[in-house]
């Protein structure tokens, strides 16, 4: 840890304080089919964040007043663990919790094809057992992942990440140190990749034009990487399944 006042390089010969390259994903580990009674789960593993997902549904929406004849709803519900911080988290749901849930269903809500299940609800329910830096954009991906598993139709897979600066650098995936640098940029971006569809942008802080010209480019190239990991996570599932036929 740093001493105060002491100055931190962000990026050195090419390298961040963890050892990464700027355009470089934290280790990253995915599971599909991990509860037994959801309809559809997903288990993430991001840096340190540890995220785990269940989704149950379509189901009849209720109260009946909830209802949209039209299309479904997605009821998305994010919480933390009171020991997932290093200083206890109140068990109660704060502010940051209720709008990362609004702003997490609204993103997946853009790529379900909602309109095949009218007066119906999906619930998608988010733990985040430990949190550190970037557990939105981990928590939008393995709900994409969970409700996929569930074999909900979808237009495309939705992969998050988080890019921004710090120290004057544009980076991908910001870590807890990075992310309190003075300077910090912080930007979670959830994305279709095979449309380039963007579903959600939310940005802590200010870039120039060009400064966000390379962050999203990196933004892009990253989810990239994780719907590939996605899809290797449900293929991995129903290749086990087929063996033990």
């Amino acid at each position: 840890m740093a001493k105060k006042n002491e100055k931190i390089e962000y990026v050195k010969n090419g390298k961040r304080v963890d050892g990464r390259k700027v355009d470089e994903l934290r280790p990253i580990k995915m599971e599909v089919g991990v509860l037994p009674n959801a309809d559809g789960s997903a288990y993430l593993e991001w840096g340190q964040n540890k995220v785990l997902v269940g989704v149950h549904g379509p189901k009849e929406a209720l109260p009946k007043h909830k209802q949209n004849p039209y299309k479904g709803l997605v009821r998305f519900v994010y919480r933390m663990a009171t020991f997932s911080v290093p200083d206890r988290k109140n068990p109660r749901p704060g502010r940051r919790e209720v709008e990362i849930s609004k702003v997490s269903g609204e993103a997946l809500e853009k790529a379900i094809f909602l309109e095949n299940f009218p007066n119906c609800a999906i619930d998608v329910y988010l733990e985040i057992f430990d949190s550190n830096a970037g557990s939105r954009a981990a928590g939008i991906t393995a709900a994409s992942l969970a409700i996929a598993d569930a074999g909900i139709p979808m237009k495309d897979l939705v992969c998050a990440v988080g890019v921004g600066k710090a120290g004057g650098e544009i980076i991908l995936d910001l870590n807890k140190t990075e992310e309190d640098a003075p300077d910090a940029v912080d930007i979670p971006i959830a994305i279709m990749p095979r449309t380039k569809e963007i579903t959600l942008l939310q940005m802590d802080g200010l870039f120039t034009k060009a400064e966000w010209k390379k962050a999203s480019k990196l933004a892009f190239e990253g989810c990239d990487q994780l719907k590939k990991m996605q899809e290797e996570a449900l293929r991995k599932k129903f290749d086990t399944a087929e063996k033990k036929k």
